[in-house]
């Protein structure tokens, strides 16, 4: 099938968007020692604080999954990144815990949001294309993350104060996704053009059209479902919840063990949470060709195995360096598992895509919530080298529900999912699976 131009434009608009979201988000985690010091947070204060983000966001992503209903993903996208930006510029600015607690509030809730739209997107982009682009849109958050962690090494090694680094940064970033917002939100042309609102007016799902706009929109509009299933999405939450609890690790505490149990310098401490970024993007990838030579089933199993084996390096690292590098190879493990996710939930729920979407990224912050507070509580009452052996012990579980992933026929939810899912009844029928995303190879 021939790819429209614009649908190709909405692509590449959403993979840099995805880049400047991982940049964003690895300035805030890597300078998180900063924030301490500049806010005078004790180690028994921080995890409260770390803890209240996740849940903020898992307020904002139930919270977008209705109003996407109405307003396209995409514009959504393109509201909530700059307020981003300034949340993040807020924290480096305020000089009073209060300032703080308001701006970390404001980032949890918009990157709820903002993380559960671009998932939205990214799925309804694949369904356009009709095979497996998803890994890259994550490999580009990885690419932004590793952005974001070398500005907040630049940061640290010329002793830069939190908003110049902060506001620095956005002032180079946030124009980038400003000038390809119109790519992301214009609509497509040709006969499979949709007007309606929600979901239904994004590029993605309405290419696959096989009849004239004129006659979907005056089909009847089904009834509205009275719910949309949870069994389906069970395993792929618990497998979300335990993959995250694993990433928040890297993300919040890489930079702290290497500075507090290792012994690095400052700069050094940045050091980690980049290599794991690189290990993620070199994962994402090669990991669409991963999953369609040998299934999604050993391809997350083995990056369990993986990751299993990043945090044996990380608790028995003798110096900074080993620490590091073990952090590689947990990025690595850990880089096919979370993008799988969210394609596996639009599959199993084909009739309520944005809202099987949405669940699946509220455990992506149930993860960040657990995860956390229990590597600070472990690392404070014994040792943060134990603390690492928590989630070691935590994903391996996931060898015994990966399984669940070769579920070959999707749940319908129904046909009046535009209640549920943000896409009308004028939008086309999804595109038939793709073999790259199957959880069966052969």
């Amino acid at each position: 099938m021939e790819i429209p131009v614009r649908l190709r434009q909405a692509r590449s608009a959403l993979f840099l968007v995805f880049l400047v979201h991982g940049a964003v988000f690895a300035l805030l985690v890597t300078r998180i020692p900063a924030i301490q010091d500049r806010y005078g947070l004790s180690d028994a204060v921080l995890p409260m604080f770390l803890a209240a983000v996740p849940i903020l966001a898992g307020v904002g992503s139930v919270t977008v999954s209705r109003v996407v209903r109405k307003v396209p993903a995409s514009v959504v996208i393109r509201v909530l990144q700059p307020l981003i930006c300034l949340c993040l510029v807020g924290v480096g600015a305020g000089e009073s815990v209060w300032q703080l607690v308001a701006c970390l509030g404001a980032f949890g809730l918009l990157v709820g949001a903002m993380e559960a739209s671009l998932n939205m997107a990214g799925v309804g982009i694949q369904r356009g294309y009709g095979r497996s682009i998803m890994l890259g849109f994550h490999g580009a958050a990885s690419l932004g993350g590793i952005l974001g962690a070398l500005l907040a090494w630049a940061g640290a090694n010329w002793h830069l104060s939190l908003l110049t680094l902060f506001a620095g940064s956005v002032t180079l970033l946030l124009p980038l996704t400003v000038s390809v917002g119109p790519r992301l939100t214009r609509k497509p042309d040709g006969p499979g053009t949709v007007t309606g609102g929600g979901a239904a007016a994004e590029p993605v799902a309405q290419l696959p059209s096989t009849e004239p706009s004129s006659a979907q929109s005056s089909s009847p509009r089904p009834a509205r479902p009275r719910g949309v299933p949870w069994k389906p999405l069970l395993p792929l939450c618990l497998i979300m919840t335990v993959a995250v609890i694993a990433d928040s690790t890297a993300s919040n505490w890489s930079a702290k063990f290497l500075e507090d149990t290792l012994h690095s310098s400052e700069a050094m401490a940045t050091v980690p949470y980049a290599l794991y970024m690189a290990a993620t993007l070199l994962g994402r990838s090669l990991g669409d060709g991963w999953v369609q030579r040998w299934g999604a089933v050993a391809v997350v199993r083995a990056g369990a195995l993986l990751s299993a084996m990043g945090f044996a390096l990380i608790a028995a690292a003798p110096e900074p360096l080993t620490g590091a590098f073990g952090f590689a190879v947990l990025g690595a493990g850990l880089s096919v598992i979370l993008p799988q996710l969210f394609v596996v939930g639009a599959q199993r729920l084909p009739g309520a895509v944005d809202t099987a979407v949405a669940r699946v990224n509220l455990f992506n912050y149930v993860g960040f919530l657990i995860g956390p507070p229990l590597v600070g509580a472990v690392g404070a009452a014994v040792s943060y080298r134990a603390a690492m052996c928590v989630p070691l012990l935590l994903i391996l579980g996931i060898l015994l529900v990966a399984g669940s992933l070769d579920q070959p026929d999707p749940v319908d939810s129904g046909s009046g999912s535009d209640s549920e899912s943000g896409s009308g009844p004028e939008s086309a029928p999804p595109a038939p699976r793709p073999e790259t995303t199957t959880t069966n190879a052969g």
